[in-house]
């Protein structure tokens, strides 16, 4: 089977693993839910660190960077539903359920949801169209079950409201501190610039005054500089590049040697 597999296009999809990952997902652009069947999800941003397991759901919020780990438990692969709630269908359900923000959302960026008999049900509800997967939803019952999904949340925490139709552009923030706290995700620099609230040429201009350098120099240089810290803290190099937004181990070994003289291996 085919990980993930889209069970509706760009909005619905369905994992599934028998033996653990660890992925680097860098920009969350959407707000998600996550149903797991089966397993343990790790959810891992700056700010926050939560595990779920069968049975749990997880509401993220979109315009984060964060790494997700996939882990099958004995007697137990890993699965999970993930549903997409892209701002175009919340605009649509705001409209039609005449929603307002009531006030900008200060509550956690991911939640996680507590289970009912309303939510218990939806889940079981959408199992089957994954265990089927040839089966495919068609687009109208799958926007169905979207829109199901949001107004039991809504139902279940009233206040996630103020999260799912916050419809602001993300403000300017620290640029800094921001940049230090997420060096090591491997996504583009213009999407730096959107999650920090800035135009691609505002984010290099603030860039260029507060490091001194060009955004990629200065993510090349941070991130080789964490991992000369980290091989000699932890005497150990081979899967370092992991953590660090390295493309490849060999991208990393010959940056590495380039910048410090020696192979990563070379300097335990």
């Amino acid at each position: 089977m085919t990980n993930p597999n889209e069970i509706m296009p760009g909005v619905i999809f369905y994992a599934y693993l028998s033996t653990g990952r660890r992925e680097r997902v860098g920009f969350l652009a959407h707000n998600t839910l996550v149903l797991q069947v089966s397993g343990q999800f790790t959810l891992e941003t700056a700010v926050q660190k939560i595990s779920m397991r069968r049975g749990e759901m997880l509401l993220i919020r979109k315009n984060q960077l964060g790494q997700i780990t996939k882990t099958p438990l004995p007697d137990e692969d890993y699965e999970t539903i993930v549903i997409s709630l892209q701002e175009e269908l919340l605009r649509k359900i705001a409209l039609e359920e005449q929603v307002a923000v009531r006030q900008k959302y200060a509550g956690p960026p991911n939640v996680l949801i507590p289970a009912n008999d309303f939510l218990k049900g939806y889940f079981q509800s959408v199992i089957p169209y994954v265990r089927n997967p040839a089966e495919k939803i068609p687009n109208d019952v799958g926007l169905l079950k979207v829109k199901e999904a949001v107004k039991l949340l809504l139902h279940t925490m009233p206040q996630l409201g103020d999260l799912l139709f916050d419809f602001s552009e993300p403000h300017k923030i620290d640029l800094e501190k921001f940049m230090i706290s997420h060096f090591q995700y491997n996504i583009p620099v213009h999407e730096f610039a959107d999650l920090t609230g800035r135009s691609l040429a505002g984010f290099k201009r603030d860039f260029q005054k507060i490091f001194g350098m060009a955004p990629r120099q200065w993510l090349q240089e941070k991130r080789l500089l964490e991992a000369r810290k980290l091989i000699e803290k932890q005497k150990r190099s081979s899967d370092i590049y992991l953590d660090l937004g390295f493309e490849s181990l060999s991208h990393f070994s010959s940056s590495f040697k380039k910048k410090f003289g020696k192979a990563p291996s070379e300097w335990l």
